[in-house]
């Protein structure tokens, strides 16, 4: 598997320009869906109607968690791959919109008649959100290898923290070193909040210092994960700790969750950054991640990690590894928060 490429000539480039794929990015936030449920097989009756749209494996499998929070979860996963699905793939039907797996167990949709995939997608979750990225492939379209993650560190922050305060923040990254590579994790663990000015205001006290390496922490997992999730493979990928995203920062967050990440840093800080000396903290979307691979600068990968309010990051990454000036024109905005109403209603026109 092509870890890194060349860049295309500009002329490729041009050329390319002409190919407009549809690309999309949808979030599903299901923190206040059937807030009178307090248990998962309530669901049965208070989630009829989203659960009479989805195959009935999917049903059994969300029913069988046991927080009400993942079987929300689990129930706008399935709902949104069918969307896409269902969206991108306009002459498939809602109910022949079959999720199944590839050889390395990533969810797929293949036209029965030509075993090809008109669709490209791939799913995330954390924390009450579930988010997609999608793309409509053809035969004249190029391959497009998607990946997207989301993280949340207020999730954890009080286990995080009492596991610092125990054991050291050089520790906590320790326990996490198998799926780091051993430059990120020497960055997390002595660097990160010289090499990222204003990541942590003057004059902050303990905890907010320590929030502000978890939200660095985390943004690497997104990144990662994102990356991990592009190429098919696992966290477990044997070339895992060859791969590193240098110098990298966090997004900084939107103060609530409707507020649009702004791409820019405050004044003076540009694109993020500080005079050619490095990073900065203060842009709420983050691009042009230094990636490396065994070494070698990956140049063919498009890679966008974003803040969506206080406690959300998303991590986007695209290639497209035929024309990999495709992938690069894209410009990975914000995702569109869909209703549950509006993916009921379009599923159940379309059956």
């Amino acid at each position: 598997m092509a870890h890194g490429m060349t860049r295309q000539p500009d002329e490729r480039k041009q050329k390319m320009a002409t190919i407009k794929p549809v690309l999309v990015q949808w979030i599903l936030d299901t923190r206040t869906w059937w807030p009178e449920v307090t248990e998962t097989r309530q669901l049965e009756t208070h989630a009829a109607r989203a659960l009479a749209l989805l195959p009935a494996a999917e049903r059994t499998s969300a029913l069988k968690y046991y927080h009400v929070r993942d079987a929300r979860m689990a129930i706008a996963s399935s709902l949104l791959k069918h969307f896409v699905i269902a969206k991108l793939a306009p002459s498939v039907p809602w109910h022949a919109t079959t999720v199944t797996r590839d050889a390395r167990t990533k969810p797929i949709y293949l036209d029965p008649s030509t075993g090809l995939s008109p669709v490209a997608f791939n799913i995330t979750h954390q924390a009450g959100i579930v988010a997609l990225i999608g793309a409509a492939q053809g035969p004249s379209l190029p391959p497009i290898e998607l990946g997207i993650d989301i993280v949340s560190p207020a999730e954890r922050r009080a286990r995080d923290h009492d596991l610092i305060q125990s054991e050291g923040w050089a520790r906590f990254v320790d326990m996490h070193a198998d799926v780091f590579a051993p430059q990120e994790a020497s960055y997390l663990k002595y660097q990160v909040l010289s090499a990222v000015p204003g990541l942590v205001p003057s004059g902050a006290a303990p905890e907010a210092v320590v929030d502000a390496k978890l939200r660095a922490f985390y943004a690497l997992w997104a990144l990662r994960e994102a990356y991990v999730k592009m190429t098919g493979e696992a966290l477990l990928a044997e070339w895992l700790r060859d791969l590193e995203f240098r110098r990298f920062r966090p997004p900084a967050p939107t103060p609530a969750w409707e507020v649009p990440a702004r791409e820019e840093g405050g004044a003076g800080e540009g694109a993020g950054e500080d005079g050619g000396r490095g990073p900065v903290y203060g842009a709420q979307v983050v691009r042009n991640t230094e990636i490396r691979f065994r070494g070698k600068r990956v140049e063919d990968v498009n890679l966008c990690l974003r803040a969506v309010g206080p406690d959300y990051m998303i991590c986007t990454a695209v290639r497209t590894p035929g024309d990999p000036a495709v992938g690069l024109a894209w410009r990975l905005g914000p995702y569109e928060a869909l209703s549950l109403e509006e993916v009921l209603a379009f599923a159940e026109s379309s059956i």
